[in-house]
């Protein structure tokens, strides 16, 4: 197994976090995420679309460079918390891409070079993000039903909605979305009820939906663990900026061997997570069937080991820490929503027990 990255990996790294630290530091998002309706800057989502950012996880023949490369870059958008519905717009891509017809070939082109937002619909039980049967239903080409926990649903141009029938694409109406917004822990994220009574084409029935939604999932895993490892990677960073810089006795807190553990266990974990999504990574880029284990050791390790640093981060960083002005709770914040969604951890450790190898055959 290749356990670094290669030269192309290793420059597309270096590119998007020079891109992300000029076009959308966190200094300059805090305000789009905190005042703007949107939630996010959709030029900068323009720009990424032109750089060829949407089509990560296309097949190479149509642009699209690889499961590893997908998890640099969500690794990096996890080190400025970047907002918006990049990962599940690179979800939704990898849909369309996945559905026959003329009406996915159209609406993938748009999607992937910018000029059109489409999101998955999944969810229906308010009180779990884990995978379940759909309720909605597509009949006489129209789309019933509601939908939960819609990322950013009231900016999509078109949805990818779960239904008892296989998976339908419903643009925008005319008169906009019935939504209901709903609030959640981060207060960047845009999370939206979807009330459906609208015209639809189905673009996968349900033998191909189903997979194409266990992909999907596997894949949306995968991101949500890679985003957690910047997340978890940059508030290590400023933690350990903060304590060096910090006095107390006259010397920098840093120097305290109490406060050097508890950033080496946060060092542990960091890369621990890593290496489980890097990892999980190589596997569906190279078509290991232990993929759909590996993303499951993956996301079930990043939520509880994520959670201890950017908590941790928090406490480093002493009475400031939680204030609204320091940036640490937005890492903490982010992390425990991303734990819930693409699948919880208590989901995640009970497929990989399901799936593990050692246990076959018991």
């Amino acid at each position: 197994m290749q356990f670094d990255l290669n030269e192309d990996q290793a420059l597309l790294r270096t590119s998007t976090r020079e891109f992300l630290e000029n076009e959308a530091p966190l200094a300059e998002t805090r305000s789009v995420m905190e005042e703007s309706v949107e939630g996010f800057a959709k030029d900068i989502y323009g720009q990424l679309a032109e750089l060829g950012y949407a089509g990560l996880l296309l097949s190479e023949e149509d642009g699209g460079l690889g499961p590893i490369a997908f998890a640099v870059v969500m690794a990096e958008m996890g080190r400025v918390a970047f907002p918006g519905p990049f990962l599940e717009l690179t979800l939704a891509v990898r849909m369309l891409a996945g559905c026959p017809g003329e009406v996915a070939r159209d609406w993938l082109g748009r999607t992937a070079e910018g000029g059109a937002l489409v999101v998955l619909a999944q969810g229906e039980d308010a009180t779990s993000t884990d995978p379940a049967q759909a309720a909605t239903r597509f009949a006489d080409g129209r789309v019933t039903g509601s939908k939960v926990f819609v990322p950013f649903g009231a900016e999509a141009d078109a949805l990818l909605v779960s239904t008892a029938e296989g998976l339908a694409l419903v643009p925008r109406p005319g008169a906009g979305w019935n939504v209901t917004p709903l609030t959640t822990l981060d207060h960047a994220q845009r999370f939206v009820q979807i009330d459906f009574d609208d015209a639809g084409q189905e673009v996968a029935g349900p033998e191909a939906s189903t997979a194409l939604l266990a992909e999907a999932h596997r894949l949306g895993a995968l991101g949500a663990s890679a985003q957690m490892v910047g997340l978890m990677e940059r508030a290590l960073e400023i933690a350990v900026e903060y304590t060096s810089e910090r006095e107390a006795f006259g010397v920098p807190i840093g120097s305290f061997q109490a406060l050097q553990h508890r950033c080496a266990d946060m060092l542990i974990q960091t890369e621990s997570t890593r290496s489980a999504a890097f990892r999980a990574a190589w596997a569906e880029e190279t078509g290991s069937p232990e993929a759909g284990y590996l993303a499951s050791v993956a996301k079930a390790w990043a939520g509880p080991a994520g959670r201890f640093v950017c908590g941790q981060a928090i406490q480093l960083l002493g009475g400031v820490g939680f204030t609204w002005e320091y940036d640490p709770h937005i890492y903490l914040k982010r992390l425990k929503t991303l734990e819930q969604f693409h699948g919880s951890t208590r989901w995640h450790t009970e497929n990989a027990l399901a799936l593990a190898p050692l246990l076959e055959g018991a």
